[in-house]
């Protein structure tokens, strides 16, 4: 799922004295494959190496007519480098797939432009010029590498929407934690995400101008659509409800992507009010992504997962290890969207905190991804592992009789267990279904993030 429509720039490139037809022909059915991914495209006739350079000349002109993500040079036979590189250069700072097409089978013969001669005798130069580029090729009677395409252009688009993207904090450092805190220069260089603070005082001055109109529409919302397995007290709904109003007036004003909450420390202790639905609504209502406890690095990686996949990048916590396994679980809430039917709630306590309502929901099962960015001051690598999620009964210890039964996954990694924990950077981890592990490496090779 796109978060939005990727832009890509096509040029094709074949030498001037292949046979045109062909090389245009080539090029055309490539183009037209990767409009089949619903990509726009800004294009251009194929260039050659004519003597004056004015194919050169009109494939930059036509390209920077409009703006795009990434752009995509399609060697479809033996080309001069000079004549590639003439349009690069004046794009060079965009993400680049080289893409090497193929020749063909004729009467048991191979019949060929030499496609691969032109991209091999660019790779490395566009390595030595600083390019950031992905290099694909076909192979005769094989599909088109389109899955290595698509990736390469989720990271370019991710890599440039996350630039501006803002996580709204109230508070700060819950329970005092180490790997919930970032480093903000170089969160800016690194990714363009910037950390904004808001005060626990301000959500409750405003929550003393909420409509009563807007609390009672969405109480009767959630009333219909989630499913109440004990009756809830209305107080503590309309309550909540507020909280959520509150913030999502202090979101819109300041064009938060993500949400993180002084969760123990702070509403549980302070205001006595368990933050699970304030978090539910959060992400559900405004689609936002949502993570507790100040956790800076969980939010920022929950958007790099949501830019990249367009899912709403669940959180989930470590809970046990097990031999093929590991069960990741939440204590609070999960959005609507990895529910698998309807989202079910239930008034709970823990410990010395009463009163709260407690996500309850089944969550969905299969392929998944779980990934996690850290940073070790301004250096900084990316957690990602692929595996299959399952359901397994469970409970946690310390919740009052009958125990609920919380939303939770065994998964089982693609790598052995000891090597995944190996490498684990914190106890929150961001999952999306399917995978997504190249476009997730192809973005941190954009930014220049390690892989663990």
């Amino acid at each position: 799922m796109k978060t939005h429509l990727i832009r890509a720039g096509f040029v094709g490139f074949g030498e001037v004295n292949s046979p045109q037809q062909l090389i245009k022909d080539k090029c055309l059915t490539a183009r037209n494959e990767i409009e089949s991914l619903g990509y726009k495209i800004i294009t251009s006739g194929h260039v050659t190496d004519d003597p004056g350079g004015i194919d050169v000349q009109r494939a930059v002109k036509d390209l920077q007519k409009e703006k795009f993500d990434l752009l995509i040079l399609c060697i479809a036979g033996w080309i001069p480098s000079h004549a590639v590189i003439a349009v690069t250069e004046e794009f060079k700072c965009k993400p680049m797939i080289l893409w090497g097409l193929s020749g063909d089978f004729e009467n048991g013969r191979v019949v060929t432009a030499s496609p691969q001669a032109g991209t091999t005798a660019l790779r490395q130069v566009f390595e030595d010029l600083g390019y950031k580029f992905k290099y694909v090729y076909n192979i005769i009677g094989k599909p088109s590498p389109l899955e290595k395409i698509k990736s390469f252009a989720l990271a370019a688009t991710a890599s440039e929407s996350l630039k501006n993207t803002r996580v709204g904090m109230m508070g700060f450092r819950d329970m005092r934690l180490y790997n919930t805190l970032y480093e903000g220069l170089s969160l800016k260089k690194k990714i363009g995400t910037e950390i904004d603070f808001f005060e626990m005082l301000e959500v409750i001055r405003l929550c003393d101008k909420i409509d009563t109109g807007e609390i009672d529409k969405l109480l009767l919302k959630i009333k219909s659509e989630w499913d109440f397995e004990k009756p809830a007290d209305e107080n503590f709904l309309r309550q909540g409800i507020a909280y959520y109003l509150a913030i999502k007036k202090i979101a819109e004003e300041n064009n938060f992507n993500a949400i993180s909450l002084k969760d123990v420390d702070g509403m549980k202790k302070i205001l006595n009010f368990p933050p699970a639905m304030i978090f539910m609504l959060l992400s559900d209502e405004m689609k936002l992504c949502t993570i507790p406890e100040n956790d800076a690095m969980g939010s920022v990686t929950q958007l790099v997962v949501k830019h990249i996949t367009g899912q709403c990048a669940a959180y989930l916590e470590f809970y046990e290890f097990f031999e093929k396994s590991v069960l990741l679980g939440v204590p609070d809430f999960v959005p609507a969207e990895v529910v698998s039917g309807k989202v079910k709630v239930i008034p709970a306590a823990f410990g010395n905190i009463n009163g709260g309502l407690l996500n309850i929901s089944t969550m969905k099962t299969g392929k998944l991804t779980m990934v996690r960015l850290s940073n070790t001051g301004d250096r900084y690598k990316m957690h990602i592992c692929t595996g299959e999620g399952k359901l397994k009964s469970w409970e946690e210890a310390g919740w009052a009789y009958p125990v609920p039964q919380l939303p939770s996954l065994e998964i089982f990694p693609d790598i052995s267990v000891g090597g995944f924990v190996q490498k684990i950077s914190g106890q929150h981890y961001i999952i999306a279904y399917g995978d997504h592990s190249e476009a997730l490496k192809d973005f941190c090779y954009l930014k220049n993030i390690e892989v663990v």
